[in-house]
């Protein structure tokens, strides 16, 4: 019976611990209470008496919960409510009115939550295949290129997400050479999840072939603007992204920075410095001008291009884990590969948050020269 036991729990908690397993659940809780709480009108029931402020905002709470539902969810689920208040003990201890069975309303939410649960798996099946197509149109290894170590590695909060990287020769008949320059790139869609993923795609698709016709790299970044510009869903969706030709013979990195996060690049001789030169995002002005900035890459250095998911991770007390962090990882990265030191940020980023859930997609690009 105990070995029973044991082997029901196991399957049930997969090995976690219990203490895991409530700061999972907290975790979670807390995040689906932020999905009802954003269509709560707090500011309207501060003037309410304690008393009638906490039945408005359990009314609220329990609208935004039933509006989640179809129609006929939401009328069966009030049905089920019904009967389980009617099977409720009357005060002299007798059977609920009616005579009505307590396992009938607990077997009509169950048979509910069943449903729900259905909807979710077909929804995550879907979502799992659009997240395999997404891992298509990014590389899964690091192109060779002379003078450089890549290693770049992307994990979305949702199952698909808006962040964006990508490392290819600019011309595509050739493989990274002395002659061929090569196109990095890391973008970051505004937003999460679905949305952010389709935007994502399209920047893909326009960034690879634009890059085959333009003539130099702010001609590029002309045209990438220009296109999210005409795909923004009227104004609400924008793109940060840090686009950089670097040139094998001269060993010269040549930028644009489009709104995006300032990538930190440790010098060899242990100095460290930001790509600070940068100019509006993606998907604002289609006639917004974009300027090149020109930095030496030498052997030893090493460069970090991230998305803000990096910074902004977040662990149970609230704590960003900051730039600051980033750079104590980086400070003692040398003589390491660039997977090595890339390895080890992401390790201190999962030991930081610990079991809080992943608020925003988190992308990082590290370039190591060689």
């Amino acid at each position: 019976m105990m070995r029973r036991l044991r082997n029901f729990w196991q399957r049930v908690s997969e090995g976690l611990e219990i203490r895991v397993l409530w700061t999972q659940f907290f975790s979670e809780a807390k995040e689906s209470y932020g999905l009802y709480d954003r269509e709560v009108d707090w500011d309207a029931l501060k003037h309410e008496s304690r008393f009638r402020r906490i039945c408005k905002s359990c009314s609220a709470l329990f609208w935004a919960m039933l509006l989640k539902l179809s129609p006929a969810r939401r009328v069966f689920l009030l049905i089920a409510l019904l009967l389980g208040l009617l099977s409720l003990p009357q005060g002299n201890g007798s059977q609920g009115s009616g005579h009505v069975s307590p396992l009938l309303p607990m077997a009509m939410l169950i048979f509910l939550l069943a449903l729900e649960l259905a909807d979710r798996v077909i929804m995550k099946r879907d979502l799992e295949i659009a997240r395999e197509i997404q891992h298509w149109l990014v590389p899964g290894t690091p192109p060779r290129v002379p003078g450089l170590d890549l290693a770049f590695s992307s994990k979305p909060a949702n199952t698909v997400g808006g962040d964006y990287y990508d490392a290819f020769p600019l011309d595509p008949e050739q493989p990274p050479s002395e002659g061929n320059s090569v196109m990095l790139v890391v973008a970051d869609v505004a937003g999460k999840s679905v949305p952010a993923a389709l935007l994502m795609a399209t920047f893909h698709a326009s960034l690879r072939s634009v890059a085959s016709a333009a003539s130099s790299l702010t001609d590029i970044v002309a045209r990438i603007n220009r296109y999210c510009c005409a795909h923004n869903l009227e104004g609400r969706r924008f793109t940060t992204a840090f686009f950089a030709e670097y040139a094998p013979t001269t060993r010269a990195l040549t930028y644009v920075r489009a709104g995006h996060n300032e990538p930190f690049l440790l010098r060899a001789s242990g100095q460290f410095e930001r790509l600070d030169a940068g100019d509006l995002p993606l998907g604002i002005d289609p006639s917004a001008p974009y300027r090149t900035t020109e930095i030496t890459l030498a052997a030893g250095d090493l460069l970090l291009i991230y998305s803000d998911g990096l910074i902004e991770a977040v662990n149970m007390l609230e704590e960003d884990f900051g730039e600051q962090r980033v750079i104590d990882v980086l400070k003692i990265a040398h003589r390491e590969t660039a997977d090595e030191t890339l390895q080890r940020l992401l390790r201190s980023v999962r030991a930081f948050t610990g079991q809080r859930r992943q608020y925003d997609d988190l992308t990082a690009f590290v370039v190591r020269g060689t």
